[in-house]
């Protein structure tokens, strides 16, 4: 096994030496110091390892097990950005629970031993050449994560831990079936024997498997892990379990939880479209229910007074955005894995938001959040930018990945699916827009007293606003190569 290969280990036991020590704690304050620093500093260190893939081949452990090439170290630096965010947020945000929500010694430690597991479970996803290994991993997300939603156990956190439990669990067994039927597919003359579940090799297997069964294995892969994306109709459990969860868990959830789930999709995308017969035909199921997607986000966002819930229905938006992108040829992969990052990123800060907004108002009814600009400035242009960043104002980088699906649909000659994803973003647009507007201005209630931000507050707020506006106004040359390189693993050819 080569030294590179090794680390591919390292970067999953990481988060997992995180887990085992913060049972052994013995104060709150010490795990929330612990998740503050160990995930960034563990994110630092794991940065080399990233972007060594641009150097070289994609790299493999000993057997194959693990993988590292360009679409899975692009999606690595979006789990180790919104982790880091996030666990930094995560030592802001509890410090202001009230008391009767006050983080316990059990509970801090159960929330530090779920987080760096569901950062090692995720990474173990995102590195696993072995697609029953993926299922495992994604399998064992759901399990870990359902504990972190009713943290603050209520009924109504409870119910939707039970609604996400039972909902992706039977998702994901359909994503099991689809995997078999893969490999049954792959068995079939020209197959690779022994190694039928390694995606390494069964993407260069693909020209010769049979069709029929590979076409049926992505219906039941899209329907299983597209439950876990969020994609509608599939995304019943999504606005109860973020709108439960505390914020940093919400912002951990709609910033990577989904697009680690959409990672698995795209995995097949190669595999199936290179498929006698089958070219297009995965492509098209993604446009169809990313439009879905849109339409039903769409509808629930204009009627939307929770800030959590809206907010989770703009994650079912953007992933459907996400989804139609990938339908649409090269440069719509590009313009998706681009939009990737963009809506995790501004989704961490609107979640962020909508929490400490939360802990001040004392609610996330938006018809009782007024004045959120005067009350707490900081806070207040968090949410708003980050609902302007959403909708696709420019220049935040959003309406520049936006843009370019639009391209996207106009070299593909889409022009039906152009004019029904401009519908959507126009209602999303009207809609959202005047929640925000409602919210950031007026009087605040008499109850509610003005606040100062501290420096690590504005810091979560204007480094990730700060990041969206550079990739708006421009695209650096290696970041613009990268996300080619990652594009380049789907095989999909410019039109």
């Amino acid at each position: 096994m080569n030294t590179l290969g090794n680390l591919l280990w390292l970067l999953i036991a990481m988060p997992l030496l995180g887990c085992l020590a913060t049972l052994f704690l013995r104060s709150s304050r010490a795990v929330l110091h612990i998740v503050s620093w160990g995930v960034p500093i563990i994110s630092v260190l794991s940065l080399g390892t990233i972007f060594s893939v641009f150097d070289r081949a994609p790299v493999f452990t000993s057997g194959e097990w693990l993988l590292l090439d360009a679409l899975s170290a692009f999606h690595l630096l979006g789990l180790y950005i919104i982790f880091s965010i996030s666990s930094v947020y995560a030592g802001v945000y509890f410090s202001h629970e009230p008391k009767e929500q006050e983080l316990t010694l059990p509970l801090a430690r159960r929330f530090g031993a779920l987080w760096f597991a569901t950062m090692a479970t995720m990474a173990l996803v995102l590195l696993s050449n072995n697609l029953g290994i993926m299922w495992v991993g994604v399998e064992t997300t759901t399990l870990v994560t359902a504990f972190l939603i009713c943290l603050h156990t209520s009924a109504v956190s409870l119910e939707a831990t039970w609604k996400y439990l039972v909902v992706c669990s039977v998702g994901v067994a359909f994503a099991f079936m689809g995997i078999l039927l893969i490999g049954a597919a792959v068995e079939s003359p020209g197959g690779v024997g022994a190694h039928v579940l390694q995606w390494s090799e069964v993407v260069v297997a693909a020209p010769n498997i049979n069709p029929q069964l590979a076409k049926l294995a992505f219906i039941f892969l899209l329907v299983g892990y597209g439950t876990k994306v969020g994609l509608a109709p599939l995304h019943s459990w999504l606005p109860d379990a973020h709108s439960q969860a505390p914020a940093p868990v919400s912002a951990m959830f709609s910033g990577f939880l989904l697009n680690m789930a959409l990672y698995c999709i795209m995995r097949y995308i190669p595999i199936v479209e290179q498929a006698p017969g089958c070219a297009g035909w995965a492509h098209g199921l993604l446009v169809v229910l990313g439009m879905v997607s849109i339409g039903v986000a769409a509808v629930f966002i204009i009627s939307q007074h929770d800030l959590k819930r809206l907010l989770a229905y703009h994650s079912v938006e953007h992933l459907g955005i996400i989804a139609l992108g990938l339908g649409l040829g090269r440069l719509g992969v590009i313009a998706a894995l681009f939009h990737t990052l963009n809506h995790s990123i501004c989704k961490a800060l609107g979640f962020f938001s909508a929490g400490r907004l939360g802990q001040i108002y004392g609610t996330h009814d938006m018809r009782r959040i007024s004045g959120a600009l005067s009350t707490h400035p900081t806070w207040g242009v968090g949410m708003f930018g980050s609902i302007l960043a959403l909708i696709g104002v420019a220049p935040f980088a959003i309406f520049m990945s936006e843009f370019l699906i639009i391209k996207a649909a106009v070299e593909t000659k889409s022009y039906w699916v152009l004019a029904l994803f401009l519908a959507g973003a126009a209602t999303v647009f009207i809609g959202a827009l005047k929640h925000a507007v409602d919210m950031s201005w007026g009087t605040p209630s008499q109850s509610v007293r003005p606040q100062k931000a501290s420096v690590a507050e504005r810091a979560l707020v204007f480094l990730p606003m700060g990041a969206l506006l550079v990739l708006g106004l421009w695209m650096p040359p290696a970041f613009w190569n990268f996300l080619e390189a990652a594009a380049d693993v789907l095989k999909v050819p410019s039109p």
